[in-house]
């Protein structure tokens, strides 16, 4: 299996960017978009099984404070249809970095999110 394929790479850095943006600009149905139907994720506090409790669930959250950056952000893909990517994420005024980890699959309606993962570090 070829790993690391820069068009796949591109592909896969693009969906994510375009994640981060409807993630900022607290658009649910854009990023729930993101997700395959049956996608879990685990979050800070919370943990969502599928679409449905997905969309509950963000209906719900107050948007993400201003100023979210990231740094570090790796993306590895394997083969032509899978991707792991992995980055930090913080806000202004907290030196306490978050970590992110989504792993994403080709599927027919392009790349989705099949699980991800949200988590802080205890202070």
């Amino acid at each position: 299996m070829e790993r690391d394929i820069p068009a796949v790479m591109a592909e896969v850095a693009t969906a994510f960017e375009a994640y981060e943006q409807a993630l900022v600009d607290n658009d649910v149905e854009r990023v729930l978009g993101f997700f395959a139907d049956r996608a879990v994720r685990f979050g800070i506090a919370d943990h969502q099984d599928g679409l449905d409790e997905q969309r509950r669930w963000r209906v719900a959250q107050d948007p993400l404070p201003p100023g979210r950056r990231l740094k570090e952000t790796q993306i590895h893909t394997y083969g032509l249809s899978t991707a792991v990517v992995t980055t930090l994420f913080g806000y202004p005024g907290s030196d306490v970095p978050g970590r992110q980890t989504q792993a994403w699959a080709r599927l027919p309606e392009g790349w989705r999110i099949i699980t991800a993962h949200v988590s802080e570090p205890a202070s």
